[in-house]
C-alpha cells in the first residue's frame, strides 16, 4: 500500500515538475545541408506553433557555423515547427516540446524528374448519400544520389482524377506523419499538379474527390500518370467491383482490397462499382466518425490517427480530410514525441492572420526553481498523456496495416518488411512494459 502511494506521489511530483519547467523555453540546433553534408549558414528560420494555427513564435537565422538558438516563452510548452527557407523553398522540421536541440535538414534543389519514382498507387471508393467519394494516395520515392530535393515552381508532381470529378483536399506527408496541405495547379481536363519539394526518402501525396453515384452505380475511368506503379483498389464490403485486370486480394481492416497490374504513363483502366456499404461497414464507419469527432477538440495538424481509419472518416463523411501517420511515441513514465521533418513548397507556407502583429520574441532567464504550476496542471497533463497514448496505439495499428498493403502491392522487400514489423512490435512491447 505504501509502495503504491509512493508511486502516485512520485507521479504527481513528476507532473508538477513537468508543468513548472515547461515554461523554460530555449531551442538550439544546427542547419545541415544534407546534399553537401555540411552546416549551412545564413538560412532564415521561422518557429511556428502547430497548436495555434501556425502562428509565428519567433524567427532567426543560422550563423556562420549553421547554428542557431532561440529563447522564448512559448518554446517547451507545445510542439514547434521550424521552417527553414533555403533557395526560396521551405523545409519543415517538427520539434516536440521535450526536445531542446534539433538538426534542421535542407537540400540542394534538382529539377530533374528522374529524381523521383512512384512505386504504388492506392485508390479507395466509398458510396455516401448518393455520391461516390474517392481517395487516392501516391507513394513517391526520392532515391537521388547525392541526395537532393526535387522541386519545380510550375508544378513537379502531376496527377489526374476521373472525368467529372470534383477535386477536394490535396496534401503531402513524409515519415513524420504531418500532412501539409498543398495548393493544386489546374492544368485542365481533370489534370492537376502540385509544387512540392520532395526530399530524399518517401513522401505520400493524398487527395480526394467526389463523383456522381446515380442509382448506386458508377463506371469510373481511372487515369495513370506514372508508369509502373502497383495499383490497389479498396472498397467497403457491400460494394461490388468489376473491371479488366482487377484481382481480389482479400480483406484488410474491414475493407475489400483488389490489385491491378501497373499501367503505362497516361494509361487508363475502368472500374465498375455498384451497391452500397453493408450495414456492418456503415456501422463501423459511423463509429470511426464519432471517434474522429471526439479527437477534433485539439489542433488538426498534430492529430495523427490511423491512416486507413482516416481514409474511412473522410470517405464516409464525404470530407476532404487529411490522412496522416502518427509522429508521436509515448511511454507511461514520460512523454516521448518522435518528430521528423515535413516540408512544403513556397505556395503552402502558412499565412499570418490579417491584422495580427507578429509575436515578439521575449527572452526568459533560466531560474533554479521552476515556476509554480496552476492547480489543475497535473490533471491536465495526465489527461493529455492518456489521450496521446490512444493516438499512439492508432498509429501502430496504421503502421501495421500500411506494411500489409505494401507487402500485397509488392513495393517492399521481404527483409524490409520483417525489419519494419519487428520495429513496430518492439514499440508495442515497450509501451506495454512501460
Amino acid at each position: 500500500m505504501r509502495s503504491l502511494a509512493s508511486r502516485h506521489f512520485f507521479f504527481i511530483v513528476s507532473l508538477i515538475w513537468l508543468a513548472g519547467t515547461a515554461h523554460a523555453g530555449t531551442l538550439s540546433g544546427t542547419v545541415i545541408n544534407r546534399t553537401t553534408g555540411k552546416p549551412e549558414p545564413n538560412v532564415a528560420l521561422d518557429l511556428l506553433s502547430p497548436t495555434a494555427g501556425m502562428a509565428e513564435v519567433a524567427s532567426t537565422k543560422s550563423d556562420a557555423q549553421g547554428r542557431f538558438s532561440v529563447t522564448q516563452d512559448a518554446i517547451g510548452t507545445a510542439p514547434i515547427l521550424v521552417r527553414a527557407t533555403f533557395h526560396d523553398v521551405s523545409f519543415n522540421t517538427f520539434v516536440p516540446p521535450v526536445r531542446p536541440t534539433v538538426e534542421v535538414d535542407v537540400y540542394e534543389i534538382s529539377q530533374d524528374p528522374r529524381a523521383i519514382s512512384v512505386p504504388s498507387h492506392v485508390i479507395i471508393f466509398e458510396p455516401r448519400d448518393g455520391k461516390l467519394v474517392g481517395a487516392e494516395e501516391y507513394q513517391v520515392q526520392n532515391s537521388s544520389e547525392p541526395p537532393v530535393a526535387y522541386f519545380r515552381t510550375e508544378g513537379n508532381f502531376d496527377f489526374a482524377i476521373p472525368q467529372d470529378g470534383a477535386l477536394g483536399q490535396v496534401s503531402a506527408t513524409t515519415s513524420s506523419g504531418m500532412a501539409v496541405p498543398q495548393a493544386s495547379i489546374d492544368k485542365g481536363k481533370g489534370h492537376f499538379a502540385i509544387a512540392y519539394p520532395f526530399r530524399p526518402g518517401q513522401t505520400n501525396v493524398r487527395l480526394s474527390y467526389g463523383l456522381s453515384y446515380a442509382n448506386n452505380a458508377a463506371m469510373v475511368k481511372l487515369p495513370a500518370t506514372y508508369a509502373g506503379a502497383k495499383i490497389l483498389v479498396v472498397v467497403p464490403p457491400g460494394v461490388t467491383v468489376a473491371g479488366d485486370g482487377l484481382s481480389a486480394a482479400g480483406q484488410e481492416q474491414g475493407m475489400m482490397v483488389y490489385t491491378h497490374e501497373p499501367l503505362p504513363a497516361k494509361g487508363t483502366f475502368t472500374v465498375n462499382l455498384s451497391g452500397v456499404a453493408s450495414a456492418q461497414a456503415a456501422s463501423e464507419g459511423q463509429g470511426d466518425r464519432e471517434e474522429g469527432n471526439s479527437r477534433q477538440g485539439g489542433p488538426e495538424v498534430i492529430a495523427a490517427p490511423s491512416r486507413l481509419d482516416n481514409f474511412k472518416w473522410y470517405i464516409f463523411g464525404g470530407l476532404a480530410a487529411l490522412f496522416a501517420m502518427s509522429a508521436i511515441l509515448l511511454s507511461r513514465n514520460q512523454v516521448i514525441i518522435a518528430g521528423a521533418a515535413a516540408e512544403e513548397g513556397p505556395q503552402a507556407a502558412p499565412a499570418k492572420k490579417a491584422g495580427t502583429a507578429p509575436a515578439k520574441t521575449k527572452k526568459t532567464a533560466v531560474v533554479a526553481t521552476p515556476a509554480a504550476p496552476s492547480p489543475g496542471a497535473p490533471a491536465k497533463i495526465a489527461a493529455e498523456v492518456e489521450s496521446q497514448v490512444a493516438v499512439t496505439l492508432e498509429s501502430l495499428k496504421d503502421q501495421i496495416f500500411r506494411l500489409e498493403l505494401r507487402r500485397q502491392a509488392g513495393t517492399i522487400s521481404k527483409d524490409d518488411y520483417e525489419r519494419e514489423k519487428s520495429r513496430v512490435d518492439q514499440i508495442l512491447r515497450e509501451m506495454v512494459q512501460g
